[in-house]
């Protein structure tokens, strides 16, 4: 019984890549391994764990996320925006726990110098005498996990009287509200108050999921010590 006769490779044309060459590579793109197999024998590859959109809670029973303090709320500084005299320092609070976090009024702020020692200053909620603009009322939230509130530290670097040591802040404590655990705040400078002595703070406010980025243009401002922003536009808190 005669064989049938064997037909000849398919021809390709120069510069035409081979169609089964080309899906195995787009398959190996796809899955992102690390070193692509032939077409067909590609390794099994597990489904990616679902992630939950940042801003939403988690499902019962979820655990915290790493290193999140025992309050549940994690409290950093995305910054520091100065113009003419005036800071404005950012903060952010993350609910990085399993439980809705209720907020309302403004951040607590505590500077300390190089020793580690307290460096009393006036708090003034809103920054009247510093700066307009940041004198909304505070509003009661509920943050619930994955949710975030910013607020603002400003002050200025003002020395007024020559016979007073101008101060600086070297180390930033910061407790959500009266009465709750302070955290250390991370800073990209000193806290610079010549010798004002007085630092203000704007209240909480719920952000969105995706927090913008740290605002670069100047803050309105004047060497005044006493005078308030030129400007009457309200700059987005950072």
């Amino acid at each position: 019984m005669a064989l049938p006769e064997a037909r000849p490779a398919a021809r390709r044309h120069r510069g035409v890549p081979d169609p089964t060459r080309t899906v195995g590579l787009a398959v190996c793109g796809l899955v992102l391994l690390g070193a692509c197999s032939p077409a067909g024998d590609l390794p099994s590859v597990e489904p990616a764990p679902s992630r939950v959109p940042r801003g939403t809670a988690p499902a019962s029973g979820a655990a915290p996320t790493a290193g999140c303090p025992d309050s549940g709320v994690h409290i950093s500084s995305p910054g520091t925006s100065a113009a003419m005299g005036l800071r404005a320092l950012g903060l952010e609070l993350v609910n990085c726990g399993t439980e809705p976090y209720r907020l309302d009024g403004y951040p607590v702020p505590r500077l300390f110098d190089g020793d580690g020692d307290p460096i009393p200053v006036r708090v003034i909620d809103g920054a009247e005498g510093i700066t307009s603009g940041f004198d909304d009322p505070p509003r009661p939230l509920i943050l619930r996990p994955g949710e975030r509130a910013g607020a603002a530290v400003l002050w200025r670097n003002l020395v007024t009287d020559p016979t007073v040591v101008a101060t600086a802040g070297e180390r930033l404590e910061v407790a959500p509200a009266v009465g709750r655990s302070a955290q250390v705040v991370g800073l990209d400078g000193p806290i610079d108050l010549g010798n004002t002595g007085r630092i203000g703070v704007s209240a909480w406010q719920k952000r969105a999921a995706d927090p913008a980025p740290t605002p670069t243009r100047p803050l309105p401002g004047d060497p005044d010590p006493g005078g308030s922003a030129p400007s009457s536009s309200t700059p987005p808190l950072p």
